[in-house]
């Protein structure tokens, strides 16, 4: 008499997903998630940020792409397609509400999340390259709110592009051809309008994906920081999945309530159809985050000594910026030694100075 063998039969579960490994390697994505941690100490709060901005830019392309299908990028027809999304397509306002907040919130969690970089000391060494990349990303959410703010050709967009391209062309010696290539001639007309909407849905998009993948690897690569002087072996920590990741998600419906509140509140009004031919709207002035040093430059006089006082404060504020991007090099000594209170005091003075002459833009 033959014994039967019972043999185990294969799973398709595993079949299927040793066929996904053996083409996509995604086990050892798997395994590199099960390996990361999150340090607990007093500043595990502000890595938050760093997710709420990777989750309003996924709204932002999101709400980009619905409206996109609508939007008819020609000075005849951009504000015309703005209006019909908002009062013909069905919830197209709520859309248009959302995308345009949610640009607001991302670029103040940028700099909240560049800020807690900053106070946490999480600039330092082996992490140059996570600061430099982080810094362009903030860069290009600037492009962004500068390029989309003009797509729907209303007056006071019109106006403010106006004046943004005007500083431009303040800029020494390339100051003239920076401005013609934004406006793509000497004026703010048809031409500016569809070069800032290859900006906005094609150039900065493409350039936005590659260093949001090369600042994630990075991060995943040196991993979260951790307090100056304090070994990472004397830290509690908790595993990024699920742990931390469930807590990001809960901050992140919390974010998308917010975004939602504020869209259905408030929403973003539509205005006058842009009329190159009209005189400028009272009281016209940037985006908020330009408006700290849209307001600095209206208090420097026309001339300081034999300098034009615009030029002297455009190299001042380029200077600045050079100085802020180097951060990580000049933040530590010749010896090694981390200069922290140094960068904290520049931070305070930084975020003090952005909030003040804010707000005075606003007021004057």
């Amino acid at each position: 008499m033959t014994e039967r063998t019972n043999l185990p039969a294969t799973d398709p579960k595993n079949k299927t997903l040793d066929w996904l490994d053996e083409r996509t390697g995604w086990r050892m994505v798997r395994d590199m998630a099960d390996h990361k941690v999150v340090p607990i100490h007093a500043g595990t709060a502000w890595y938050y940020f760093g997710g709420i901005t990777l989750f309003l830019l996924g709204i932002q392309v999101i709400t980009g792409v619905l409206l996109l299908l609508y939007y008819r990028p020609s000075v005849a027809e951009a504000f015309d397609s703005v209006r019909f999304i908002m009062t013909r397509v069905e919830f197209g306002w709520l859309i248009r509400s959302i995308h345009s907040w949610s640009a607001n919130l991302l670029i103040l969690a940028a700099f909240v999340h560049m800020f807690s970089v900053v106070f946490t000391h999480a600039y330092r060494r082996p992490r140059e390259l996570t600061w430099l990349t982080g810094i362009a990303l903030l860069g290009l959410m600037l492009g962004f709110g500068f390029s989309g703010y003009l797509l729907p050709w209303n007056q006071i967009s019109y106006f403010a592009t106006k004046v943004g391209t005007d500083m431009a062309a303040s800029v020494p010696i390339a100051g003239p051809a920076i401005a013609r290539f934004l406006r793509g001639g000497e004026e703010v007309g048809a031409a500016t309008l569809t070069r800032f909407f290859a900006f906005h849905v094609m150039i900065l998009p493409l350039v936005t994906f590659g260093l949001v993948g090369l600042h994630l690897l990075l991060v995943q690569f040196h991993g979260m920081s951790t307090p100056s002087g304090v070994p990472p072996s004397q830290l509690a920590q908790m595993k990024f999945f699920p742990n931390f990741f469930l807590r990001e998600l809960v901050i992140w419906y919390g974010v998308l309530a917010v975004l939602g509140t504020l869209a259905a509140i408030f929403p973003w009004e539509l205005g006058l159809k842009a009329d190159p031919f009209a005189s400028a709207p009272a009281g016209i002035r940037p985006e908020w985050y330009f408006l700290a040093e849209f307001y600095t430059l209206k208090l420097i006089p026309s001339h300081v000594w034999f300098f034009e006082g615009e030029l002297l404060g455009l190299l001042g504020f380029g200077l600045l910026a050079a100085g802020w991007v180097a951060l990580p090099f000049w933040a530590t000594g010749r010896n090694g030694d981390q200069r922290t209170r140094l960068v904290t005091g520049a931070g305070v003075f930084l975020i003090c100075y952005l909030a003040t002459f804010t707000i005075l833009g606003y007021l004057k």
